[in-house]
């Protein structure tokens, strides 16, 4: 199946272009512009390089949370376009999940934590393992704090790899509590389009009505409402 993936959920903004677990192309930009005027360019010039078009692609594939409320929300709404304009089935995957096809590369039985920073000591996070080639999860998706994921990391007593746009924050606490962590070098430590492409693998396919964001916890506006609510 030609899916056409698309990943904005945090720093990075990335679009691939693969045929089943094949990748035929893919463009990744961490350049500090917004996804609103980065995404839909890539992926025009990814089909055309590849010399596909719109009409060729199978399924429209993103990355809905969690993340950056922002880039979740520009990711889930040019896909949700896209799939309504051709036409065409679309599916929202893990961000998390999706970041631990980065770990398969570090081999069988290997612990991947995967990390976003959701400040406030916090970590939009999930543990999986390598198993048969590919992540199998070892937990659900969570906002947990850093404590909490030290806390967890001790009683496994395995190294982990660090993946994600968290990693940096991640690795300074672990590390101060002696936690043994393998931070992922550069070229793995960023969500990517082919890993939303091979999440989207294992999921059901459904109408751009279906996909939808994912956030985990409740935006900073929100939660300053909720509490000015409490006081009054």
């Amino acid at each position: 199946m030609l899916t056409l993936a698309f990943e904005s959920s945090a720093k990075a903004a990335s679009v691939a272009l693969c045929d089943g677990g094949t990748l035929i192309a893919q463009s990744t930009q961490i350049c500090g512009q917004t996804h609103s005027v980065t995404l839909l360019p890539m992926a025009q010039d990814l089909l055309k390089n590849a010399g596909k078009t719109l009409e060729d692609v199978e399924l429209f594939a993103v990355a809905h949370g969690p993340g950056s409320f922002t880039g979740i929300r520009i990711g889930v709404s040019t896909v949700k376009g896209l799939a309504w304009g051709c036409d065409k089935p679309a599916v929202g995957v893990s961000t998390l999940e999706a970041m631990a096809w980065n770990g398969v590369a570090f081999g069988e039985g290997e612990l991947l934590c995967c990390v976003m920073d959701a400040r406030r000591s916090q970590v939009y996070n999930a543990l999986f393992t390598v198993q048969n080639g590919r992540p199998r999860r070892l937990c659900p998706d969570r906002a947990i704090s850093l404590e909490e994921l030290a806390g967890e990391l001790e009683q496994l007593g395995r190294t982990a790899h660090l993946i994600g746009d968290g990693t940096e924050v991640a690795e300074k606490f672990l590390t101060a509590r002696g936690l043994p962590v393998c931070p992922a070098p550069e070229n793995l430590r960023w969500q990517s389009g082919y890993g939303v492409a091979m999440a989207a693998l294992d999921a059901e396919p459904g109408t751009a009505d279906q996909v939808l964001p994912v956030y985990l916890r409740l935006s900073q506006a929100e939660r300053e409402r909720q509490e000015r609510m409490k006081k009054e």
